[in-house]
């Protein structure tokens, strides 16, 4: 629920502050930004979350982070450039975010399958899974470039890959008998 106020509350500032540009708190000659109001919720919405452990108020406290992350994030460019509220930080900076919270979501939900895959990754086939994609990478650095260097080391790496992949391929086939399990 957070993440879902963080992103719509992010998407009302940057519109409101498109489409009304000159809509703007001013007070005693100050204009007040709101990441102010975004610090004044995450302290509410902290609150909260420390001080009362029921299943709705949690959620409240979660949609308040969620609002306040979302107007500050919308004026991180503002903040960290002293003044430009369109800089391109902003945008960086709220790319990077979504995306970290969503790995760590994604790792949250599925870590066990992750350890698991893992644990075979190394324990079973990791030379072929390297091999493939040492291979890759080492075609792709060859695709890309007209440098001497790199395509003699590339090369070798992919020989060495390809190689690998052979020898594995090898001992697969050789241990594999009728009525006997793939490894």
């Amino acid at each position: 629920m957070a993440l879902a106020s963080f992103t719509l509350s992010f998407i009302v500032a940057r519109a409101f502050t498109y489409f009304f540009p000159y809509v703007v708190l001013v007070s005693g000659g100050l204009h007040i930004h709101h990441f102010w109001f975004g610090i004044a919720l995450l302290a509410a919405g902290g609150w909260l979350g420390i001080n009362y452990n029921h299943k709705e108020i949690d959620m409240i406290a979660a949609i308040l982070y969620g609002v306040d992350s979302g107007l500050i994030v919308d004026e991180i460019g503002l903040l960290l450039t002293f003044g430009d509220y369109w800089s391109g930080l902003t945008w960086t900076f709220l790319i990077f975010l979504l995306s970290f919270v969503s790995v760590l979501i994604l790792l949250g939900r599925y870590r066990h399958k992750i350890f698991e895959e893992f644990h075979e990754f190394i324990s079973k086939k990791a030379s072929l899974f390297v091999a493939v994609f040492l291979a890759a990478i080492a075609i792709a650095f060859i695709a890309e470039t007209d440098n001497l260097f790199v395509t003699v080391i590339s090369t070798g790496i992919t020989v060495t890959a390809v190689l690998i992949v052979l020898a594995h391929l090898i001992l697969r086939t050789r241990t594999l008998s009728p009525g006997k399990p793939s490894p």
